[in-house]
């Protein structure tokens, strides 16, 4: 039960990172003026590449977690789970140091809650 629950957690995180990458690398100057309203707005088009690059670098990040799945060994997959919930908790604590605290809560979080549940089912 504890594997089901783990999996979906690492599921949510990809998914996550799914929606920054399409929400930075596609939809910065529409949807992505919505997301972050505290950004100043004539900075979304200037910004434009900066962002497309954060995209894809989550892009990755939830490549990794989903290339998990596909993994037949189980300890291989769950270190390399492991591995990218760990990029994506570091990248979430560091943004809620250096951005803002809702980072820490939406990235942050659920990948180290996932570390977790990954660690003990090991």
């Amino acid at each position: 039960m504890i594997l089901i629950i783990v999996k979906v957690i690492t599921v949510i995180v990809a998914l996550m990172h799914f929606y920054f990458l399409w929400l930075e690398m596609f939809a910065w100057t529409t949807k992505g003026k919505k997301v972050f309203r505290n950004f100043p707005a004539d900075l979304f088009e200037p910004t434009k590449s900066m962002a497309a690059n954060q995209g894809l670098y989550n892009g990755f990040l939830a490549a990794g977690l989903i290339w998990s799945f596909f993994i037949g060994n189980p300890l291989w997959a769950a270190n390399v789970a492991l591995f990218f919930l760990t990029c994506v908790a570091i990248a979430g604590i560091y943004g809620g140091f250096s951005v803002s605290k809702k980072i820490f809560f939406v990235q942050a979080v659920p990948a180290l809650i996932g570390i977790v549940l990954w660690l003990f089912i090991r």
